[in-house]
């Protein structure tokens, strides 16, 4: 890729990273826009760990820290922009795609995948105890190659 289409595909993604921040009404900082430019810049959807979108955007101009990194994932999730997906207690992911829909979790490489939501038939849910409603149900469907 030349540097003038370089140019233009980093502003698309800061375009994009922008637009996406303003549809929650979240100002546009220098830190937010870049990771948001990191999550949505192509137009595709991400599972990410904190972890992972920090090394992302290391690989870039812009400087943030894990800790930043961390907070801006909730302030994301706060906002409406992502959904937080729980593997096991010690490992979260961060999904773009915030349709209702299940999950893949490879064990042998610890990546998170959408599964096809139209081939998952949930008949029946257990009551919920007194005074409370159910406000979710998450489905991660752990795979491990044989």
């Amino acid at each position: 890729m030349t540097n003038a289409n370089n140019e233009i595909a980093q502003a698309d993604k800061m375009r994009r990273g922008k637009a996406w921040l303003a549809s929650a009404d979240l100002r546009p900082t220098r830190q937010r826009l870049s990771l948001a430019a990191q999550l949505v810049g192509d137009g595709q959807d991400r599972h990410v760990t904190a972890e992972s979108l920090f090394v992302s955007v290391s690989e870039t101009s812009e400087k943030v820290s894990l800790a930043t990194v961390y907070n801006t994932l909730r302030t994301f999730c706060d906002a409406g922009l992502m959904q937080e997906v729980t593997v096991d207690g010690t490992r979260s992911y961060f999904d773009t795609n915030m349709s209702d829909h299940p999950h893949f979790y490879w064990e042998n490489s610890g990546e998170l995948t959408d599964a096809p939501a139209d081939q998952l038939q949930i008949i029946n849910l257990p009551d919920a105890p007194e005074g409370t409603e159910i406000s979710a149900v998450d489905v991660v469907i752990r795979l491990r190659k044989t």
